[in-house]
C-alpha cells in the first residue's frame, strides 16, 4: 500500500520545466527521503505532494485517490507539511503557533477541546518546547524556531508529515534529536514521513526508502543499503567518494574526496 503515488507528474514554474513525467510510489509507514543537488526539484516535488502546487501534467494519488479530489480541510487532516524557511507573524507564542496544527481539526459545530490541548501539549513535550511556549517565536533562536514549527506540525496529528529540511539551522545535537523524534514517530504510530535532506548520511541511517533526483526524473529509488553507491554520488552530486559502513548502524557511509587536511600518523607516514 502506497501513501502516495504519481503518474506521468511535470511540474512547472512558468515556462521552466521542475520535473517531467515522474512516476513513483512512495511507501505507507515509512521514512522516505528526497535526496539530490540544489535545484534539482526536491522542495518543488514535496509542496506537490501537499497539493501547494498544482501539475502542470499527470496526477498525484493519495490514499489511493486523487489528491485534487479531495477539500482542503481533508487534506489538511491527512497530511501536515512544514515547508523551507516559514515566518511567523510578529508577538505570535509558541503555544499559540503549535495551536494552529488543530485548526484542520476545528469546526462550528467542534470547537477547542480538552484533545486539541493534550495535542498541543504532547507536541511541544515532544520537541522540548514545553518551558519556552509563552515565549514569541521572533524571540527565538534558529533552532529553537525550527523545533516550535515542528511541534506544530505533530500537533496536527496526521497520518502523513512532509518535511523540507528538516534540520535547517539545527546544531548536531540537536539534528539528531529532530531525526530520533521523526524515527520514533514512524516506529511507534507507524506514520508516514518524507523529508527533504541534504546530508547523505543522516539520509541513509534514518531512511526505508530513499529517492535520488536528478535532470527531472527519479535517479534511482529503493533502500539505502540497495542504491548507495559511488557512482550515484558521482552521478547525481558530481563528487567523487566512497562507500563504507557506518560502523554504529551498517547503513551507507559517504566519505567524500576533496582537498581536506592531511596528517601524519605516529610513525611520521601521511595519511590518504
Amino acid at each position: 500500500m502506497y501513501a502516495f503515488e504519481t503518474n506521468h507528474l511535470t511540474l512547472s514554474y512558468g515556462d521552466t520545466t521542475i520535473i517531467d513525467e515522474l512516476n513513483i510510489e512512495i511507501p505507507k509507514g515509512e521514512i522516505t527521503v528526497f535526496i539530490g543537488s540544489n535545484g534539482c526539484g526536491k522542495s518543488t516535488l514535496l509542496r506537490s505532494l501537499a497539493r501547494l502546487l498544482k501539475p502542470k501534467q499527470g496526477a498525484i494519488i493519495l490514499d489511493g485517490h486523487e489528491i485534487a479530489a479531495f477539500p482542503t480541510k481533508e487534506v489538511a487532516k491527512r497530511l501536515a507539511i512544514l515547508p523551507q524557511g516559514p515566518v511567523a507573524p510578529e508577538g505570535l507564542t509558541v503555544h499559540q503557533l503549535v495551536k494552529q496544527g488543530r485548526y484542520p481539526h476545528q469546526s462550528w459545530l467542534k470547537q477547542w477541546s480538552v484533545e486539541d490541548e493534550a495535542a498541543v501539549a504532547n507536541a511541544l513535550e515532544a520537541t522540548g518546547m514545553s518551558e519556552l511556549a509563552a515565549r514569541p517565536v521572533d524571540a527565538l533562536s534558529g533552532g529553537q524556531r525550527q523545533r516550535a514549527w515542528i511541534a506544530m506540525t505533530l500537533a496536527q496529528k496526521t497520518e502523513i508529515i512532509l518535511l523540507d529540511e528538516p534540520t535547517t539551522y539545527l546544531d548536531m545535537t540537536h539534528q539528531i534529536e529532530i531525526l530520533d523524534l521523526l524515527f520514533e514517530l514512524n516506529e511507534r504510530e507507524k506514520r508516514t514521513i518524507v523529508m527533504v535532506l541534504h546530508d547523505l548520511n543522516l539520509a541513509c541511517r534514518y531512511a526505508h526508502n530513499l529517492v535520488a533526483l536528478k535532470e527531472q526524473k527519479v535517479y534511482a529509488q529503493g533502500r539505502p543499503e540497495e542504491i548507495m553507491s559511488t557512482k550515484l554520488v558521482q552521478d547525481v552530486f558530481n563528487m567523487d567518494c566512497t562507500i563504507t559502513d557506518d560502523p554504529l548502524f551498517g547503513t551507507p557511509l559517504c566519505i567524500p574526496h576533496g582537498k581536506g587536511r592531511r596528517i601524519l600518523n605516529k610513525v611520521g607516514v601521511l595519511n590518504g
